[in-house]
């Protein structure tokens, strides 16, 4: 008892989409997927923003974003389950990146790349900003950039429908804290609960996000993962803008966008490696509120409604995805490390994980840039669209 062909760590978004996706494309076996947080209350993907972009300045990054996209379009009908369809809310009102003197040369530089890697990027001018959004100050922008693509969804119904998509395909949740790795002469043979118990795999997958890093260490084997706490707020503002919002990054670093009538925005706590979930308002009034002011006086006169946080999973070398085979321990795998962009990432990393477990090698996309070895080789994924 308690043998299974292949155990996933994990039950979150990326452990989800690597269940469903082995099944969808053939794989036989047994699964099991351990998740200690039922309600998913403290799981990264509910407290994300749920948003998808590709406007990143790597080729690899832009290749996983456009498969996610092109597959979260499709997602209602990909994921019914027993009639039951989806409603995730896809809005694709686009990320606007404003731009000044300084800045709109590099905007402009990255458009360029972005469109020759598949992306539909538009390069604005201060006019054009204020077609989009009439309440905007521009005295001191010259232009701005245009991911049309980009856009955002539900990621809590993304995130269930996943599970309960795998689950319907014959794949086993199992609702205990894994609390370490099994392995036994470079061979990953299992996971131990907190309760004592084991159950073993001759495959094991480490999908814990903020927590993979941690749970690494229980055989050894090291991941440059930690938790790294990020804020969100919701604005309640007095007056309106006019139009439907895209997601507004500020020349400052900051962002915003609509969430329905209100207006969210986010940044990195003060103390931010930690798995403390508890967030600070006064943040958003003494950094972030002065800025949007001199954006838009519609910030003048707001309400923070309610604020949290959650946890990226940070790779603190290079803050991209790690995916692959673990080139110190025979049969395990991870697939995290995504630093604030495996929402959006989630159906490719599921999909090109899949492969390899499976074949052993890569077909829908060529993720092995983003490989466990590439820290020894010092062949770093140097992302400078970090947000």
């Amino acid at each position: 008892m308690n043998k299974y062909d292949a155990i996933i760590a994990g039950g979150g978004i990326m452990a989800s989409s690597l269940a469903y996706n082995l099944r969808k494309d053939g794989f036989t076996g047994s699964i099991a997927v351990f998740e200690k947080d039922q309600m998913y209350e403290f799981s990264s993907t509910p407290r994300s923003e749920g948003g998808i972009r590709l406007s990143f300045t790597t080729e690899i990054n832009i290749l996983m974003s456009r498969y996610s996209l092109d597959f979260y379009k499709n997602f209602a009908k990909e994921m019914e389950v027993n009639g039951e369809s989806p409603q995730i809310d896809f809005k694709q009102n686009g990320y606007l990146y404003l731009g000044t003197s300084e800045t709109m040369p590099r905007l402009i530089e990255e458009a360029n790349f972005q469109n020759r890697c598949g992306a539909n990027m538009k390069v604005l001018s201060v006019e054009e900003i204020h077609d989009i959004i009439p309440e905007l100050n521009t005295e001191d922008l010259a232009g701005a950039t245009f991911d049309t693509d980009a856009g955002y969804m539900d990621p809590y119904t993304v995130l269930q429908f996943y599970a309960k998509k795998a689950k319907s395909m014959e794949v086993d949740y199992i609702y205990q804290p894994v609390q370490s790795l099994l392995a036994e002469n470079g061979k990953i043979t299992g996971v131990r609960l907190e309760s004592g118990e084991e159950y073993h795999a001759p495959i094991v997958v480490n999908a814990c996000g903020a927590w993979s890093g941690a749970l690494s260490e229980t055989i050894g084997v090291d991941i440059p993962v930690k938790p790294f706490r990020y804020q969100i707020f919701c604005l309640d503002l007095t007056k309106k803008f006019s139009k439907s919002l895209p997601l507004v990054f500020d020349p400052t670093g900051f962002y915003f966008r609509e969430e329905g009538e209100k207006v969210i925005t986010g940044m990195p706590h003060k103390d931010p490696y930690s798995f403390e979930f508890s967030s600070n308002k006064s943040t958003f009034e003494e950094e972030v509120w002065p800025i949007f002011y001199e954006r838009s006086q519609l910030f003048e006169q707001l309400k923070v409604e309610r604020s949290w946080a959650g946890l990226y999973d940070f790779n603190t070398v290079d803050q991209n995805a790690i995916i692959g085979g673990h080139p110190e321990m025979n049969g395990y795998y991870v697939i995290t490390g995504f630093s604030g962009h495996g929402f959006q990432q989630a159906p490719a990393a599921g999909k090109g994980l899949s492969e390899l477990i499976r074949l052993g090698k890569y077909e829908t996309m060529d993720l092995s840039s983003l490989s466990v070895e590439r820290f020894a080789n010092n062949q770093l994924i140097l992302e400078t669209a970090i947000h």
